[in-house]
């Protein structure tokens, strides 16, 4: 297999629009409920919500101008993204909010992706993004964590039927969608029982003087509004149908 090979095999998935029916959802979608109802399998699933978790703080951090020192991911699913530079309020309060909507976010770029028939394009981009996320880790744990992800996701990218890999992809959108909501509950109701201190809500209560419960809800609201949205691009046309 010559490298000409492996790009046009890639520029065929990543410009070759697929035909998706509204229906083709229902299963991942089913399929993801199950993953987020069982704890065993929602504890390795939230990896992947974590990791776009770190990806929004890494992302707003380089567009504040702070340079990222690197992302820890750890075996209860937290993680942590250090950056350094100017010490002010607002760039500091925007890393701290992007975190927790930034799966929903991206499980709804994910949704429009696949709407408009790229579901195979959309691996790939899976792949680009966990790969320059693997650059800026600084632990083991996070590097096999990493590592894995990749290899299951090229695996899937490269060997699996059509259908399987439109299936995965439906799989993603919604899993960083209902994840991102289930991460946001699971936050609220530790702030409840005094064990989520240094979070991300009380960071932004700091630097703001707004009270963390606020911006507790303010994730709440985005990511619902990220999954409605997504939702509705991919499964819309069996309410319209």
């Amino acid at each position: 297999m010559t490298i000409a090979s492996v790009w046009a095999r890639l520029w065929v998935d990543i410009t070759t629009s697929v035909e998706v029916a509204p229906r083709t959802a229902l299963i991942p979608l089913l399929t993801v409920l199950v993953v987020l109802a069982v704890p065993s399998l929602w504890h390795l699933a939230r990896h992947v919500v974590t990791i776009a978790h770190e990806s929004g703080h890494s992302a707003v951090a380089m567009l504040m101008g702070r340079t990222v020192r690197g992302i820890r991911l750890h075996a209860d699913t937290s993680g942590l993204t250090t950056s350094i530079g100017q010490e002010r309020r607002l760039p500091l309060s925007l890393m701290a909010f992007a975190g927790y909507p930034a799966p929903g976010v991206l499980g709804l770029g994910a949704a429009a992706l696949i709407a408009a028939g790229y579901p195979l394009a959309l691996l790939w981009i899976v792949v680009l993004v966990l790969l320059i996320v693997l650059m800026q880790i600084r632990n083991f744990y996070g590097l096999l964590v990493l590592v894995v992800v990749i290899a299951a996701a090229v695996a899937v990218a490269w060997f699996a039927p059509t259908e399987w890999r439109v299936g995965v992809a439906y799989g993603i959108a919604w899993l960083l969608m209902l994840g991102s909501v289930r991460a946001v509950v699971e936050l609220g109701g530790s702030r409840r029982r005094g064990r989520a201190a240094g979070s991300d809500a009380d960071a932004l209560a700091r630097l703001t003087r707004v009270p963390g419960g606020v911006w507790v809800a303010l994730f709440w609201l985005v990511t619902v509004g990220c999954f409605v949205g997504g939702a509705w691009l991919m499964v819309g046309g069996l309410v319209s149908a």
